[in-house]
């Protein structure tokens, strides 16, 4: 898990002070707007919506286009879409296989995108069932070291429910089944640690290893992949060693 968890947490940050901000500002809102649309506008009685607004303002989403994001979920201002969620499967270069999350008003727009980003870059489409197998629904928590310890997060979370705790350089992730995340969460808030975001991810249980040349192609079409509007996530079951991913890296 090591390398592809680097390698979405790096890519995160990238995300988040890149020309990808708009794309990603987008991203957030909509999590926002069907969050609070499928559990109610208020944060403290919808774990969804507060994760969600949380990962926002953590990545400098402006309190305005919050308030509104929540205000169109809840109906009480008009413009707000008829967000539908889908997932789609596939598989990249090297059997790869890719779950890619999309959250669309437009869902032949969205299968569109999706089959065309695969088709052009070593992939293809498959068919439901055929890849979602291998991956489970899981919570995670990126917690930044911080000057903490493996031990001192492990202590906080391990009795709300954590399952592994994986060192990711600059951080920390939290893993725990998906109904423990929020226990997970509030155990890290009542501990006093800061965590940079909580969210359901899914996590593969084989995984593919890649030579230099396999990474690159994969992490090419991912990052294709994370380009389209309507795509929300990708999820894959790679596994790139240190070593390749600090070469693609410089």
């Amino acid at each position: 898990m090591s390398g592809h968890s680097k390698w979405a947490t790096t890519k995160h940050k990238k995300a988040a002070i890149d020309a990808k901000r708009g794309k990603l500002f987008a991203r957030l809102i909509k999590n926002i707007e069907v969050a609070a649309r499928t559990g109610g506008a208020d944060p403290a009685g919808n774990p969804t919506l507060y994760d969600a607004v949380q990962k926002a303002k953590k990545n400098s989403v402006p309190n305005d286009n919050i308030d509104r994001a929540l205000k169109r979920g809840s109906g009480l201002e008009a413009g707000g879409a008829d967000w539908q969620t889908i997932m789609y499967e596939g598989y990249g270069p090297n059997g790869v296989a890719i779950l890619i999350e999309c959250l669309t008003d437009n869902r032949n727009r969205a299968a569109t995108e999706v089959r065309t980003a695969l088709t052009r870059n070593g992939g293809n489409l498959a068919d439901a069932g055929s890849v979602s197998y291998m991956f489970s629904r899981k919570g995670q928590v990126i917690v930044p070291k911080n000057g903490l310890s493996e031990d001192d997060v492990l202590g906080a979370v391990l009795d709300a429910g954590a399952e592994e705790c994986n060192d990711l350089g600059e951080a920390f992730e939290v893993i725990s089944e998906a109904g423990d995340l929020i226990g997970v969460r509030n155990a890290l808030q009542a501990a006093g640690i800061e965590y940079e975001s909580a969210e359901s991810t899914f996590v593969p249980s084989v995984q593919v290893a890649l030579d230099e040349d396999g990474a690159r192609k994969v992490l090419k079409l991912i990052d294709v992949l994370d380009d389209c509007d309507d795509v929300q996530d990708v999820f894959a079951n790679f596994d790139i060693s240190d070593e390749i991913l600090e070469k693609i890296e410089a």
